[in-house]
C-alpha cells in the first residue's frame, strides 16, 4: 500500500508560516505520510493529493491573502479530499493557553472548501523578520517566536492518524 501524498500550501508574509507548515510536512513524513510542503501561490491543482492541510498568515484579523486564494482556486478539489486549515499570528502565548477560533475570512473559507478542523498557532517576529513593521514592534517590545514546536507536531499527529485510520 502507498502512502497516502498529503499537500501542506501555505500563504507567508515574512516566513513564519512557511516554518510551521515545514514542522508540519516532517511530522507527517516521519508519520510515514508522503507530505509535500508549497507556497499556496504555486498551488494550482490539489487533485494529485489525497489530503491538503492549507495555512496562512495573519495580520490585522486578516488570512494571508496567497492561502485565500489557493483555497478559492481549488474549491471543487478541496471539497472532495480531507482538509485542514491553519493560521498563524498571535504574537503572545494566547494560542497555547486556548483554542483560538479561526477569523471571520477563515470560516467562510472552512464552509466553502468543507474543512475538518482550523488550529491557530502562535507567529514570530524576530530580529531576523524583514520590514519597518517588524522592526518597529521589536522596538516596542512587541516581538518573540511563539510558534510552539511541541503543539504542531502534536496537531500533525492528530491528523496523520486521521489519516491513516481512513
Amino acid at each position: 500500500m502507498t502512502a497516502k501524498k498529503v499537500l501542506v500550501a501555505y500563504g507567508t508574509q515574512h516566513g513564519a508560516t512557511a516554518g510551521i507548515a515545514e514542522q508540519i510536512g516532517r511530522t507527517l513524513r516521519e508519520d510515514g505520510l508522503d507530505a509535500v510542503v508549497l507556497p499556496a501561490g504555486k498551488v494550482h491543482d490539489v487533485r494529485a493529493y489525497d489530503a491538503v492541510v492549507l495555512g496562512g498568515s495573519l495580520y490585522a484579523g486578516h488570512w494571508s491573502g496567497k492561502a485565500k486564494r489557493c483555497a478559492e482556486r481549488n474549491a471543487e478539489s478541496l471539497r472532495h479530499r480531507p482538509v485542514w486549515l491553519f493560521s498563524s499570528g498571535p504574537l503572545d502565548r494566547s494560542a497555547e493557553e486556548q483554542d483560538i477560533p479561526p477569523v471571520p475570512a477563515v470560516a467562510r473559507q472552512m464552509q466553502l472548501i468543507g474543512a475538518r478542523e482550523h488550529k491557530t498557532f502562535g507567529g514570530s517576529v524576530t530580529a531576523g523578520t524583514p520590514g519597518l513593521v517588524a522592526r518597529s514592534m521589536l522596538r516596542q517590545g512587541k516581538g518573540g517566536d511563539y510558534r510552539a514546536p511541541e503543539r504542531i507536531q502534536a496537531w500533525a499527529h492528530h491528523i496523520s492518524s486521521e489519516l491513516t485510520a481512513a
